[in-house]
């Protein structure tokens, strides 16, 4: 501290101020004290030759106590382990058995196999067909026929026809399933919602896989708010996020027809906040008996099963009144 204060008071005001500035670096916060002029040029090999013949002709330091080379103590030697021989055990049995078996064939042997227990030696087809059949074993091992599995076909559904008879409020058209269709331009699912607005007649709506985002979230719930016809809507393996999520959450407060949603599996999680929302929707809403989202936090989670499980019970007292 007393050294500080007699290097302030030797400062003057103009060199303190260039010390507390925090913008200056540290090696430019005092004069430069470096006042001898340069010999000559800087040559770098020049230097670095230098430094290693001063460091070869640099005379080593003597020990104090000269090394000898005298071992002291016991030398370690690593025990060698005896090789262990694993000797066979040699069985010996009746010359008669001896015999019989040098001279048996594979499909007797195997016989006598399956007949032992000793099944290691054959399969468990062979054990049943040595067993249960006179004829002995096949000794030709044939492997499993593999069934062959198939890809998926893609969809056939037309998109633009489909939506041209959505538009038309085709009377025979009940489902519309647009799965695993990659290629439906965003501007098309848009008008999907639009004409199911006033559609009358489909029941079912899926578009699971479809690269579908929160445009056609929030297109979707406007529609959701004006048709009352449509039972089943599929939006699982999409694009939605929590903001597209929240808007199909509002438009089911005022939907009292849709029994069924999916929402699962989209490419990030929704957030505690929108599976709350979720709950407490289902819990205001007593139509829906389906509801395909897991949900990631306990809480949300109890309660939209309480919820679902309290629709699934209405339902089954309506129609126990319906039947008496």
């Amino acid at each position: 501290m007393d050294l500080m204060k007699v290097r302030t008071r030797s400062c003057p005001a103009a060199s303190l101020r260039c010390i507390s500035n925090a913008l200056l670096p540290a090696g430019l916060r005092q004069k430069d004290q470096t006042s001898k002029t340069a010999s000559g040029p800087f040559n770098r090999e020049r230097l670095l030759k230098y430094l290693e013949k001063e460091a070869m002709e640099y005379k080593d330091r003597d020990d104090i106590v000269p090394f000898t080379g005298e071992k002291k103590g016991k030398v370690f030697v690593p025990k060698q382990k005896p090789i262990e021989t694993r000797k066979e055990e040699v069985t010996t049995l009746d010359p008669e058995l001896e015999e019989a078996l040098s001279s048996a064939t594979d499909t007797e042997l195997c016989d006598l196999a399956a007949i032992l227990g000793v099944h290691t030696l054959v399969t468990s087809s062979q054990t049943y067909d040595g067993t249960g059949s006179k004829e002995g074993y096949n000794n030709v091992v044939k492997g499993e026929k593999m069934n062959p599995v198939f890809d998926e076909p893609p969809n056939p559904t037309n998109v633009e026809d489909t939506l041209q008879r959505v538009k038309s409020n085709d009377s025979t058209l009940t489902e519309v399933n647009l799965n695993n269709i990659k290629n439906i331009p965003i501007p098309t699912l848009k008008d999907f919602a639009k004409a199911m607005e006033k559609n009358t007649h489909v029941k079912k709506f899926s578009l699971a896989a479809t690269r579908s985002n929160d445009p056609v979230a929030v297109a979707f719930s406007d529609m959701l708010r004006e048709n009352k016809t449509l039972r089943s809507l599929n939006l699982e393996s999409n694009f939605i996020t929590g903001a597209g999520v929240q808007a199909l959450v509002d438009a089911l407060r005022d939907n009292d027809t849709l029994t069924e949603i999916k929402i699962d599996n989209q490419r990030q999680q929704l957030g505690t906040t929108v599976e709350m929302e979720i709950a407490k929707m289902l819990e205001e809403n007593k139509s829906i008996v389906k509801f395909g989202y897991h949900f990631t936090q306990q809480g949300p989670r109890s309660r939209a099963a309480a919820a679902i499980t309290k629709n699934n019970d209405l339902v089954r007292r309506r129609r126990v009144e319906g039947d008496v």
